[in-house]
């Protein structure tokens, strides 16, 4: 099967943008800022990609796991992971506490909003991956531009807003969180030259390629997300570039120039460890 180019959807946000990543263009004038914008796959796909544009804060929120979940009607809970392709200087995420708290705790610091501080606001730069579990007290800060891979699952629940007109969420988040500092659940490591596993847990695994040259696309049966960050080639016969994300099944064939940065990214634990099969 060829791959396939998912179709756009954009997203408007308070804390979003107006002048989005090159590739995306500019909102029009007078029109509502965009902080999301989705690439989507036919059906009900594991995983789901995202571009964010941020120019001010995120709700400080959480995401179930599977079991609370399914429990309540959803497919899957909801890990993600964030690659930073532009911070602004002192752009921060917040991921984890900065010491465990209990839920009394929790819930009595997000009504009366000690939670911000709480919360470990950690500096990060452009190159910076973040792997977030469900169940981890998070927010993105401002004056930032990131790819998020996440699970398929439209399930937020909002601890603290900062004061804008949006619903919260406590008894469902704070019953949702584990509300502990973080520790990342994986560490990146180089497979191949070229080949890094930047994620590898139980929902998905992700990876960035720097390598070029000709391959075949070989995967164990599982779907892959592909999404070019810089660079170009092509997917079987259609050319690819920035800021698009296509969606493989089965074998393909690439053509990955020199000087391409590709994200790849599929469900389930465990690295495809001959995905790219090159030719000779």
């Amino acid at each position: 099967m060829a791959a396939i180019r998912l179709t756009t959807k954009r997203i408007e946000k308070p804390w979003g943008r107006t002048k989005l990543w090159a590739g995306f263009g500019s909102v029009a004038p007078g029109g509502e800022p965009v902080g999301e914008i989705w690439f989507e796959a036919p059906g009900d796909p594991e995983l789901l990609i995202k571009y964010l544009f941020t120019s001010e804060k995120l709700s400080i929120q959480v995401h179930p796991d599977d079991t609370v979940a399914q429990a309540h009607g959803y497919p899957r809970g909801k890990d993600e992971a964030w690659v930073v392709l532009a911070a602004e200087p002192r752009a921060t995420i917040a991921i984890g506490t900065m010491a465990p708290m209990t839920q009394d705790e929790l819930r009595r610091a997000a009504l009366d909003g000690t939670i911000e501080k709480l919360v470990d606001w950690k500096a990060v730069k452009t190159g910076d991956v973040y792997y977030s579990p469900a169940r981890t007290v998070h927010a993105i800060g401002p004056g930032l531009t990131l790819v998020e891979v996440q699970q398929n699952v439209d399930l937020t629940y909002r601890l603290y807003d900062y004061g804008r007109p949006r619903e919260l969420h406590l008894d469902e988040g704070i019953a949702a969180s584990n509300p502990v500092p973080y520790v990342a659940p994986y560490v990146a490591k180089e497979l191949t030259p070229g080949r890094t596993i930047l994620a590898d847990h139980a929902a998905f695994v992700l990876e960035r390629w720097t390598r070029s040259g000709e391959a075949t696309l070989a995967s164990d049966g599982r779907p892959i997300w592909l999404v070019p960050l810089e660079g170009g080639g092509a997917f079987d016969d259609e050319g690819f570039e920035a800021c698009g994300v296509w969606l493989a099944e089965g074998e393909t064939a690439l053509r990955v120039d020199p000087g391409t940065e590709l994200l790849v990214v599929y469900p389930g634990a465990g690295v495809i460890d001959r995905l790219w099969e090159p030719d000779v």
